[in-house]
């Protein structure tokens, strides 16, 4: 029996985890991200599809991809978070629950990262738990599809 699959997508600069800026990100690589995510998703019943990329429209579309076949998707739209309309109206038609997360604490950093495009259609936010927020957002995906208590605001 196929399981669902939850999707994970990284925006920009998320290859440069471990290097880039450590004492905001930690220094867990991206493939450390990707190991976590796995297991959680593994322990919860989950198949996980793990993406990033560095351009906008690549992200656009990679959310369109999934945004009919998978359960929910866990996503860090990394700088495209404060920029983006467009990675913003991409999340609000996945058909699943969208959880937005962060590494750092995006409200204590500098005042542009305080805004966030996609938070007024995510169904949930994770920020400045490092690298465990990505569990919690697959957790917060796996109760909303269970529980079906996603907002329908979006």
């Amino acid at each position: 029996m196929t399981r669902p699959v939850i999707a994970v997508l990284n925006g920009a600069n998320l290859n440069l985890l471990g290097e880039r800026d450590p004492a905001a990100y930690g220094r867990a690589t991206l493939a450390d991200v990707e190991s976590l995510c796995r297991r959680t998703a593994d322990e919860l019943g989950y198949d996980l599809d793990f993406r990033q990329t560095n351009h906008e429209g690549v992200l656009v579309e990679q959310l369109h991809e999934v945004r009919a076949s998978a359960a929910g998707v866990v996503l860090n739209p990394a700088a495209h978070t404060h920029t983006s309309v467009a990675v913003r109206d991409a999340a609000a038609v996945v058909k699943g629950p969208v959880i937005e997360v962060h590494l750092s604490n995006i409200h204590r950093r500098e005042p542009f990262r305080h805004h966030s495009f996609i938070s007024e259609v995510a169904d949930g936010v994770v920020a400045g738990c490092g690298p465990h927020g990505y569990a919690l957002a697959l957790r917060q995906v796996d109760h909303l599809v269970r529980t079906s208590e996603r907002s329908d605001e979006r």
